[in-house]
């Protein structure tokens, strides 16, 4: 990771969705934990099989104290043909220009491929990254502990407010 600790700030951003309207992650801040899973193609077969698992879990994952964002560095109209095309209704943010910027603030960027790695992290209430993890892009990732991660870190900051 560079520069990014466990318990430091999560760096900020704003991108636009596949509606083309701007999410900033620190509009959350005081308000929910988020998870920010990063994944490097639209339509490609891990990444349509994790994201079609968010979406049968949904309730699960966004709730009053908890959010799920998806970061690509796809265009938004690739995001928006993917969304219509699968069904998916939750946020899936596009980092395609400056292209890679999110992703390279996060350490996740493959200069390589120019694509996201398959990484997340979960972001407290309080802004903090509270957890990480990051697989091999062959390698779907395991939504249960994504989830308990996500809860206790909601839960957590909830728990002193």
């Amino acid at each position: 990771m560079t520069g990014l600790e466990l318990g430091g700030p999560a760096p900020d951003f704003t991108l636009r969705d596949q509606f083309g309207q701007d999410v900033t992650l620190s509009a959350f801040r005081g308000q929910k934990a988020v998870l920010l899973m990063f994944y490097p193609f639209a339509f490609s077969g891990v990444c349509t099989g994790e994201m079609a698992s968010i979406k049968a879990r949904l309730d699960e994952f966004i709730t009053f104290d908890s959010e799920v964002l998806a970061i690509s560095c796809d265009p938004v109209y690739a995001l928006r043909a993917w969304a219509d095309a699968d069904g998916l209704n939750f946020p899936l943010l596009s980092d395609f220009w400056p292209h890679g910027a999110v992703a390279a603030s996060y350490g996740v960027l493959d200069d390589r491929t120019g694509a996201a790695r398959r990484s997340s992290y979960v972001v407290d209430r309080a802004g903090n990254l509270a957890w990480a993890v990051h697989n091999a892009n062959p390698d779907g990732r395991d939504l249960d502990e994504h989830l308990a991660r996500l809860k206790d870190s909601a839960q957590q900051v909830a728990g002193h407010n």
